[in-house]
């Protein structure tokens, strides 16, 4: 009996020193992290532990744990597809410029679906819809059960390795180097691409351009053509 109370309060003692030793090397990493915003203190729920971690959450929205693991694939995610979306508008406007690209360079990506493609947008969407839940649901059941989702059903032989999200997309094999460094990159990239795709959006409802008409419209005219000078910044 008091052998069993010895190993015990040893054990207790242990796990105490763990967590402050683990605590001292948080609060360490803390005092050397880039802030968001500097001044302001870093919440305690983000350690610096995540990639692209600057402690930007002014909500708290990722306090609890398994909402915080949500929203980090949520953001991984919309990265990725920023991204895509991203070099979906600028190459064929780019292609447009040079002669090239076809008669879908000729559409303005706000108005791509009126260009007739081979089958009708309704049942495009659809069918896009489709596939996006069946692979939002393998990656939320992932998440649920880490590694339940990553053998390929058919080509059993294929299989992903890695944490939820990663490697994701990666045919020339970066990820075998350091993929610590390549996830903040990604992050950092995936970041900028949203923030772009928003300005996109809003200098089409505002002005009715894409992005390199926009952009040529402003350094043909630098001083005169900004974002003050349209009609809602004057309002």
């Amino acid at each position: 009996m008091l052998r069993r109370l010895v190993l015990q309060v040893r054990a207790a003692d242990v796990s105490a020193k763990t967590w402050i030793n683990n605590w001292k090397t948080k609060q360490a990493a803390s005092s050397n992290r880039t802030s968001w915003f500097p001044g302001t203190p870093l919440p305690d729920h983000l350690d610096g532990s995540l990639p692209g971690d600057y402690g930007f959450d002014p909500l708290s929205l990722g306090v609890e744990p398994y909402k915080l693991k949500w929203y980090v694939q949520a953001e991984l995610q919309n990265a990725r597809w920023a991204m895509l979306a991203v070099a979906g508008i600028l190459v064929p406007e780019v292609l447009k410029s040079i002669g090239a690209g076809g008669p879908a360079a000729d559409v303005a990506w706000f108005n791509v679906a009126d260009f007739q493609f081979y089958a009708p947008v309704p049942a495009l969407i659809a069918v896009a819809n489709i596939l996006f839940a069946w692979a939002e649901g393998n990656r939320y059941m992932d998440m649920v059960n880490p590694g339940s989702t990553s053998k390929d059903p058919i080509f059993t032989q294929n299989k992903v390795t890695g944490s939820v999200g990663y490697p994701g997309f990666d045919p020339l094999g970066y990820s075998k180097g350091d993929l610590a460094t390549l996830k903040v990159k990604e992050l950092k990239n995936g970041r900028l691409a949203m923030l772009a795709f928003a300005g996109f959006t809003a200098q089409a409802i505002t002005t009715g351009k894409t992005p390199l008409e926009g952009l040529a419209a402003h350094l043909a005219d630098p001083w005169a053509t900004t974002v003050l000078s349209l009609e809602p910044a004057r309002l």
